[in-house]
């Protein structure tokens, strides 16, 4: 089945074109490069896998309840529009909404994979082309495995929100090589990265943690690579050139914050204008929401502040948009978080496989003594 024939609303065009600009640069330094760097490169060629073997495709899915969450962290729940829908609208509630936020992970990570590749093209020294390289693979599994999880598990998918598209423009857009880390590795991976933790610690299906959880494993090292890179270069430009790159985190962190609105889905549900502006209130209000944003910008904030990118009208933004306390998180201890649960949700398969193994064999010993 083709993807187009899983849209709720029919994409522009099959295609998105983006002008780029800038130019692709060559080293003729081989030397060693930067230890940290290094190091992290070895990371990426360890870390590699296969979405078709880790991942175990075999679990069963409800589309209408695909993390199996409360319907508490619904937006209109317990609102006159809730009250007012049958059985059948809220489960199509579940499923858009799902639908919806793997439809926008998925079009980030292919953009994560342009921008990275990109990376690879601009940046001009050699160790951060051979990192840049091995995320530029992590964000093709990464694309992979969403779209085979919306196809074969969800059956329904949406076209990229307008804000996400407006970001991925600007990032891919502009000429100086430093924004693609600028806008992919801390803004959007940044977001990217929260939500799927968010999502990961609170789904209660298998499936969607173990996406969720392995995902997340490879996008700590990418925000990592960002933030070291970022930071050598940032603290040799001038007043006048970070006040530029303050302006696009400032615009880009009010598109990621607006893009979480998802007004789309209740547009396509079929609800009435006045239905829809309900919801669109309702989502505004929403406690629950207001502590999701809040935790998306976990990662972005205090990545933001360490690249050096702090001044008071920049603070004066995040404490507008609410998210300023998030400066005090600790980018080292989420990432080390990432890594273990990964890693123990393996060892708990793994053993799982291995006591079946196990069974299987007694069972097959029990039965030929029997005869």
């Amino acid at each position: 089945m083709s993807t187009h024939d899983l849209y709720t609303i029919p994409p522009e065009l099959s295609t998105w074109d983006v002008e780029m600009s800038g130019s692709s640069r060559f080293t003729w330094e081989y030397d060693d490069g930067r230890d940290r760097m290094l190091a992290l490169y070895q990371k990426g060629k360890d870390k590699q896998w296969d979405s078709t073997k880790r991942i175990d495709w075999d679990l069963e899915v409800d589309p209408y309840n695909v993390l199996g969450i409360p319907d508490q962290t619904i937006a209109i729940y317990g609102t006159p529009l809730w009250d007012r829908m049958d059985d059948k609208m809220r489960r199509d509630v579940r499923l858009h909404g799902a639908a919806w936020q793997f439809s926008q992970f998925l079009h980030g990570e292919q953009g994560a994979m342009i921008c990275s590749a990109k990376i690879v093209e601009s940046v001009p020294d050699l160790d951060s082309k051979f990192y840049a390289a091995t995320q530029t693979m992590d964000e093709a599994r990464h694309a992979e495995t969403y779209a085979r999880f919306l196809q074969e598990k969800v059956g329904l998918a949406y076209p990229i929100n307008e804000h996400l598209k407006a970001l991925l423009d600007s990032t891919l857009s502009d000429s100086r090589w430093d924004m693609p880390y600028l806008g992919m590795q801390v803004l959007i991976e940044g977001l990217a990265l929260a939500a799927f933790g968010v999502m990961r610690d609170i789904t209660t299906k298998p499936l969607p943690k173990q996406i969720l959880a392995y995902v997340m494993q490879d996008e700590a090292r990418h925000v990592a690579f960002g933030r070291m890179a970022l930071r050598d270069y940032y603290g040799n430009l001038s007043g006048s050139e970070l006040r530029e790159r303050e302006d696009f985190v400032i615009e880009g962190c009010y598109l990621m914050r607006d893009r979480l609105r998802g007004r789309e889905t209740w547009e396509h549900l079929g609800l009435s204008k006045a239905e829809v502006a309900e919801a669109m209130e309702a989502t505004d209000r929403s406690e629950y929401l207001r502590l999701f944003r809040s935790l998306l910008f976990s990662r972005i904030v205090p990545c933001v502040k360490d690249i050096g990118l702090w001044s008071p009208r920049l603070q004066a933004a995040y404490a507008e948009m609410g998210v300023l306390e998030m400066a005090g998180q600790s980018l080292e201890a989420l990432m080390r978080q990432d890594e273990d649960i990964a890693e123990q949700l393996d060892a708990a398969r793994f053993a799982q496989e291995e006591a079946e193994r196990h069974a299987e064999v007694a069972e097959t010993i029990a039965l030929g003594t029997e005869s």
